[in-house]
């Protein structure tokens, strides 16, 4: 998103940036890629702790300390995971995904989920579901998306 979002010329890319340079998103997708390292498994723990830090707790995902506090409550390795961290310079990884959305999904925001056949689907939530309205939410969103393709956009009206 901060690539997408950004305000500077056309050319300006994140991943070709220097270490110091202020960023929302870098180092937590650095992160990531650190506590994928250890496995799917880990990578799943890290990854929804990293969205409650974000979007429960309000946390600073750009802070390193939030970080290894994430990486700590989703139970890594955390002298692998500094490692990892310290050596990951990975950025290629960020320009070949975000290329790869942009261009061949279309994809422009987040959440996009994405189905089979690289149907991709926007979503753009008021608030979470309820935990009890999730699995159903989401069926209702994928038989949306996989049955009917020519339904483009829908959008609720804001009231002012």
């Amino acid at each position: 998103m901060e690539q997408v979002n950004n305000e500077r010329e056309p050319q300006w890319k994140i991943w070709e940036q220097s270490e110091d340079c202020e960023s929302r998103g870098r180092r937590a997708f650095q992160a990531a890629e650190a506590a994928q390292r250890q496995g799917k498994a880990a990578f799943d723990r890290f990854h929804m702790s990293l969205l409650r830090a974000r979007h429960e707790q309000e946390r600073d995902i750009a802070d390193m300390n939030t970080l290894l506090a994430v990486a700590d409550r989703a139970n890594l390795d955390m002298m692998r995971f500094q490692k990892n961290l310290a050596e990951s310079r990975r950025l290629h990884k960020l320009a070949e995904d975000h290329i790869f959305a942009v261009e061949n999904l279309g994809i422009f925001g987040t959440p996009t989920l994405v189905f089979s056949q690289r149907q991709a689907v926007f979503v753009k939530l008021s608030v979470p579901p309820p935990p009890e309205e999730c699995l159903s939410a989401f069926m209702e969103i994928y038989h949306l998306a996989s049955k009917r393709q020519y339904i483009q956009e829908i959008k609720r009206p804001q009231r002012r």
